[in-house]
Parts: structure tokens; C-alpha cells; sequence
């Protein structure tokens, strides 16, 4: 056998693969990478203040189903507490439902310290401090109209007592008239 003919066929066995591997089709591109989801970044709320004005509304509306003396109970219990914004709006509520004689300008007198207030804690109740003060002074200024409008009524009473008073004694007067005589009638002498 002739000694090259093994390095032949080597060579025309790569030759072949070669020729191969030339003509087969080329190769799909790979599907395109899928796009990653975006990417959503999850910020976290802010933490909302705590309602300090919803408890405060639902005293008051306690506050309003109470009787004169409980409301004096509740009113000396605040009075025992310490002192803060909060306390002094809850007295100023008890106040303003009291019928006691200046009550409501204690109360209208309380809920002014808390909304002018430079306090921190005072900050979010400011604006239902102010509310419950123009009440406070709303309800006074109907009081004294009311108070200026029964003293006019009893003004207006004495007035028409007096007037009746002045026409009977007028009736009284003409009663005991002799009786005129007719316009026709002749007078006898």
C-alpha cells in the first residue's frame, strides 16, 4: 500500500466534512433575549399623621348626649388632668354644652390658647380649635341678641300693660259721665 494514502484520505475526509458543513444551512439567530420586566420601585407611603380630630369629634358627640350633671362630672375629671392642647379643647367642648352663667367664654377663652398656640402638639388641632372658638363666639353674640330681645319684649309688655291700664281708667271715667242727650232731642227746661 502506498504509504500516503492514509494522509490522503485524512485530508479528503476533512475536505468532505468541510464541504459539509459549507453547504448546510446557517444557523437561526437566537430568539431575541425577553425584556426584563420593569423594574417598579415600591416607595413606601408616608406614614399619615395620627388623627388627633376624629377622637375629638366623637367626645363631642358624648359630650352631647350628656346630662347637665355628668357633664359638671366629666368637666372636674379634665380638670384633674394635666394640662395639654388636647385637655383644653375637651374642656372647652364640655363648656360650650354647660349652661352655667360665663361658661362659654371660658371655652371660647380655652380654644383660643390652643389655637394660637406655638405648642408642637397643638399644630394639628388648630384649625378645630379655631372652628370651636368662632362657634363660641357666634353662640355668645345669638345670647346677648336674645338677652337684648327679651329685654325689648318685656319693655314692649310694661308699655301694653301700662296703655291697657290707661284705657280703663279712661272706660271708667266715661261710665260715670252723665249720659249726653241725643243730637235730636230737644232739652226741657
Amino acid at each position: 500500500m502506498n504509504p500516503k494514502l492514509p494522509l490522503i484520505l485524512t485530508v479528503l475526509a476533512c475536505l468532505s466534512l468541510a464541504a459539509c458543513t459549507l453547504n448546510s444551512p446557517l444557523p437561526a439567530e437566537p430568539p431575541p433575549a425577553p425584556t426584563p420586566p420593569p423594574v417598579i420601585e415600591l416607595v413606601a407611603a408616608p406614614v399619615p399623621p395620627p388623627d388627633e380630630v376624629g377622637p375629638l369629634l366623637s367626645y363631642h358627640q358624648s359630650l352631647r348626649r350628656m346630662s347637665q350633671g355628668e357633664l359638671v362630672k366629666e368637666l372636674s375629671g379634665l380638670g384633674l388632668q394635666r394640662r395639654s392642647p388636647r385637655v383644653a379643647i375637651q374642656m372647652g367642648m364640655a363648656l360650650m354644652l354647660t349652661r352655667g352663667n360665663g361658661d362659654l367664654a371660658k371655652a371660647q377663652a380655652l380654644l383660643d390658647s390652643v389655637a394660637t398656640s406655638a405648642d408642637v402638639d397643638a399644630a394639628p388641632l388648630r384649625p378645630l380649635a379655631q372652628l370651636l372658638s368662632s362657634n363660641c363666639a357666634e353662640t355668645r353674640r345669638l345670647y346677648d341678641h336674645a338677652d337684648k330681645l327679651a329685654l325689648q319684649q318685656k319693655e314692649n309688655q310694661r308699655r301694653i300693660d301700662q296703655l291697657s291700664d290707661m284705657l280703663e281708667g279712661l272706660k271708667t271715667i266715661e261710665r260715670t259721665l252723665p249720659a249726653r242727650p241725643a243730637p235730636g232731642a230737644q232739652v226741657t227746661k
